[in-house]
């Protein structure tokens, strides 16, 4: 598994109760522009329309040895689940106000394009401030203890 790109910010401003792989439709030079790391996932999110789940605000660079040179940078693409799974994610979005970040772009083992998504739930900016202030005792008494050693 060669890890492409991941959302740092997903897990700064969301709390991940659950992750899931999917596929990702692609057309196109977009794998060679993923391979190339020409991807961001930042602002990016899931919904679900029609029975059928999409990838919103994701940006792939265009390819620049690509023929064609149309811009569809920020298109919705579609993603590839069973439908067992979709019916899952519409109840526990429905019913408890979650959403659906992307967490993770990479190449499975057979060089096909997966996004691993989470199924999360909004920090309130006090958690994210507490948050902060663990991390920082968490360093300072490792910091202290590795100097009496």
């Amino acid at each position: 598994m060669k890890i492409i790109t991941t959302n740092k910010r997903a897990y700064h401003d969301y709390e991940i109760l659950e992750t899931m792989q999917a596929g990702i439709v692609l057309i196109g030079d977009e794998v060679k522009s993923i391979r190339a790391k020409n991807v961001s996932l930042n602002d990016a999110f899931a919904t679900i329309h029609d029975g059928q789940l999409t990838l919103l605000n994701c940006h792939i660079a265009a390819y620049s040895h690509a023929f064609s040179k149309n811009d569809s940078t920020r298109k919705s693409r579609i993603l590839l689940m069973n439908k067992r799974e979709i019916n899952k994610l519409v109840g526990a979005i429905s019913r408890k106000g979650l959403t659906l970040i992307p967490l993770k772009l990479y190449l499975n083992d057979r060089g096909y394009v997966k996004l691993e998504l989470g199924l999360a739930k909004h920090k309130k900016k006090i958690d994210k401030k507490q948050e902060l202030k663990e991390r920082d005792i968490k360093r300072e008494t490792q910091r202290e203890t590795k100097f009496r050693l």
